[in-house]
């Protein structure tokens, strides 16, 4: 469990479906993700929160004054030879947008991860502004582009990267 002043992680599980879907139920949160349908519950399970269980390094973020689930991450891509790793698959409610909640999961994250890694990714869809300017102002650099396909929607990923050195000299 990562602990934090506002939210705490806690692994997900599939008994948190219907909390972490009523988190994801709002289509404005998908809105510029490549797969606009994920607010459905059918699509929502199938095409996130199942993978999220199986990989067994996915959390539920919840809201320490409440205990409510608010969101989802996760760790992934862990190469040991490389000592990097991804977060990625992060979405909050709409009203946790523009507070703190995003910095002080992503501080709680990189915490952990630079813990063993050397290097953190993170996947975006270029169309996703919100989600490239929130790792942008984590000092993440933007260091390649390549075609995706998801369904039927093509669209380009881009990889941000940050470093412990980058991390600590921010």
């Amino acid at each position: 469990m990562l602990r934090g002043a506002g939210v705490f992680l806690r692994p997900l599980t599939e008994q948190d479906f219907d909390a972490c879907h009523a988190a994801a139920c709002d289509p404005e949160i998908w809105a510029q993700h490549p797969d606009r349908e994920r607010h459905r519950a059918d699509v929502f399970r199938q095409h996130f929160f199942s993978s999220a269980v199986t990989s067994q390094s996915a959390f539920v973020i919840v809201e320490s004054s409440s205990g409510r689930i608010i969101g989802s991450t996760r760790f992934y891509d862990w190469d040991p030879a490389g000592r990097s790793i991804a977060i990625g698959y992060t979405f909050f409610e709409r009203a946790h947008w523009g507070l703190r909640t995003n910095g002080e999961v992503k501080r709680l994250m990189l915490e952990h991860a630079f813990s063993f890694s050397d290097a953190v990714w993170f996947h975006v869809a270029e169309k996703n502004l919100r989600s490239r300017r929130a790792v942008e102002k984590l000092g993440a650099r933007l260091v390649g582009r390549e075609p995706r396909v998801l369904g039927q929607t093509e669209y380009l990923v881009l990889f941000y990267q940050l470093t412990t050195r980058d991390w600590q000299t921010r």
